[in-house]
């Protein structure tokens, strides 16, 4: 053949993801483009003298995996040598937290990640038991610490970071956050949501070329998960007190650096994030002004892309900082939305001039948003602000869509819209929220399949590193919906089949990117990103999945992982 193939792969269960969940036997690969797919035999038949062939011996072979919001950077942040791991399994108690922290070295500012009281022996035994900031004083008298929990969403710190942050008896927590009290009104050492800034804003930010150190290192990791494509959900201002600082403005001028360089081994799409939570339309419009210019022209579209904003619209659940239409079991409220302004109707009045003023000036939207009431009123915000001015192809999403009711789903497939959903944080905390918000809504709780049933895209993805970007644990969960801690099914009519949960993964997730038309499936000309599983996924069962080694990571046509070869 006067043009060979670079690499050939045959031998194996070659999913497609096409629109008819095609299956082939081999793949041929030129340059960072798919030639072909086919039998063993025509495939083969591309080789030339310089072809690598692989024969995959029945293995199955994926598009490279689309992890559609995972905070690249904050993931490798966050994890050793930046952060101590916190997280479970590494630590299964406070007793087992404090220990981490004293023997930290060092006497600076202590930062961790992961802590998840599910999984806290004492808080297991005594339901109302929460950690304290006594905990850490124990282990850390002089030292500021501060551990954020696995969420995200809510920080543990000690007495010294509440000193240094001048919060005490009386503090009030700015717009959009909680300082919580005990009951003779001293702080505790939590602070949910937007009152994290007070302590976030004195520990000193990553470098720039930290941020690309930690990008590097996260993309290899990412490789050695068949991960290929990831979205960046929201680098800017308003992410400067976030998740270490590093969700801000510098992380984006990383990724900008290491674009130009060559050196970003990803495809990224990222969401700007101009406003905080708390924030409003003023910050939107100002963020959006500070962000101009910093990604340049002229880099290679492929790898990296802005296409959207991100704004936060309310909490979380396992805090109770979701905004729902019925109140949290116990006296809990209900919760509420954490944007700028005094009341319920001020803050979505608010929202919707924020939605608006992203919406009219061409941007894709991904709001983060978890309570049903919350989500009802981010759904009406868009259906106003395309009422208003029409744009056939914005492609809004929902991030996390917890609650979304099947009204507010139908209202998104409507338009196109989508919901990106996080399978692995059910699977982690389905018990949890059983008592957080009652068994009957817990179940309910990310519902997939009432998604994809309204004619949603719906996507998937890890919220990494509240989740580790296992997309085969995910997988699994939507598959299963059981609990990590009981093994018990958590609303199994949510339950997807394999076909639907990997389309979340690939081409769905290339259809939130505006990619479609050239990543997230296996035909001729479309990128060469392909994942190969070291066994037969179509016949595995379920459980199995997350044992699946990754045999295999093609990037643009290049081998950038190999098992046994790391």
């Amino acid at each position: 053949m006067s043009d060979p193939a670079d690499l050939i792969l045959i031998n194996g269960d070659v999913l497609t993801l096409d629109e008819t969940f095609a299956t082939e036997q081999a793949v041929a690969v030129r340059g960072n483009r798919i030639l072909a797919t086919g039998t063993t035999e025509a495939i083969g038949a591309l080789a030339g003298p310089g072809t690598r062939v692989i024969d995959l011996a029945g293995r199955t072979v994926l598009p490279g995996i689309n992890d559609s919001h995972l905070h690249g950077a904050a993931w490798a942040l966050s994890r050793p040598p930046f952060a101590l791991n916190v997280g479970h399994p590494a630590v299964g108690s406070i007793a087992d937290i404090a220990a981490a922290v004293r023997r930290a070295p060092g006497d600076g500012w202590l930062t961790g990640l992961g802590w998840d009281v599910g999984y806290l022996a004492e808080c297991r035994a005594d339901p109302g038991r929460r950690p304290h900031r006594r905990d850490l004083d124990a282990a850390a008298p002089d030292r500021p610490v501060c551990l954020t929990d696995f969420s995200g969403h809510m920080m543990w710190v000690n007495s010294r970071a509440l000193e240094l942050a001048g919060i005490g008896p009386g503090t009030a927590a700015p717009p959009g956050g909680v300082i919580e009290t005990d009951g003779r009104g001293e702080p505790t050492g939590i602070l949910k949501e937007a009152a994290q800034s007070l302590v976030q804003r004195l520990i000193p930010p990553p470098t720039v070329a930290q941020r690309k150190e930690a990008v590097r290192a996260a993309v290899a990791a990412l490789h050695a998960q068949g991960i290929t494509s990831y979205t960046e959900p929201g680098l800017g201002p308003g992410g400067a007190d976030v998740l270490g600082g590093a969700l801000g403005t510098d992380t984006l001028r990383a990724y900008a650096e290491l674009a130009a360089e060559g050196a970003l081994d990803a495809r990224v799409r990222v969401l700007l994030l101009p406003a905080p939570m708390g924030g409003g339309a003023a910050d939107v419009t100002r963020g959006l002004a500070e962000l101009a210019g910093i990604v340049p022209g002229g880099l290679d579209p492929e790898r990296l892309a802005v296409i959207g904003v991100k704004i936060f619209a309310d909490g979380v659940p396992p805090n109770e900082t979701a905004w729902m239409h019925d109140p949290y079991p116990g006296g809990g409220g209900h919760g509420a939305l954490c944007v700028h302004g005094e009341g319920p109707a001020r803050q979505q009045a608010e929202l919707a001039e924020m939605i608006r003023l992203a919406h009219e000036a061409g941007h894709q939207l991904g709001v983060h948003v978890t309570g049903d009431r919350a989500i009802d009123a981010v759904v009406a915000a868009f259906t106003a602000a395309d009422e208003a001015v029409p744009r056939p192809d914005a492609r809004h999403y929902l991030i996390h869509a917890d609650f979304a009711s099947p009204r507010s789903l139908a209202a998104l497939a409507a338009r196109g819209y989508g919901v990106n959903m996080n399978p692995a944080i059910k699977w982690a905390t389905a018990d949890l929220m059983d008592e957080v918000v009652g068994k009957e809504r817990s179940d309910y709780q990310w519902p997939v399949r009432t998604a994809h049933e309204a004619g949603i895209a719906v996507c998937a993805s890890s919220d990494a590193p509240i989740t580790e970007p296992d997309w085969r644990r995910a997988v699994a969960a939507m598959m299963l919906r059981e609990s990590r801690a009981s093994g018990r099914a958590s609303g199994p009519e949510q339950c997807v089949p394999l076909e639907v949960a990997l389309r979340a993964y690939t081409v769905n997730a290339a259809r939130q990117d505006f990619a479609e038309t050239w990543k997230g499936t296996l035909r001729p000309g479309m990128a060469a990103d392909l994942c190969v599983l070291g066994g037969d996924l179509r016949a595995a069962d379920p459980h199995d999945l997350p044992d699946l080694p990754i045999d295999l990571t093609v990037f643009d046509g290049r081998i950038v992982h190999e098992r046994g070869e790391q």
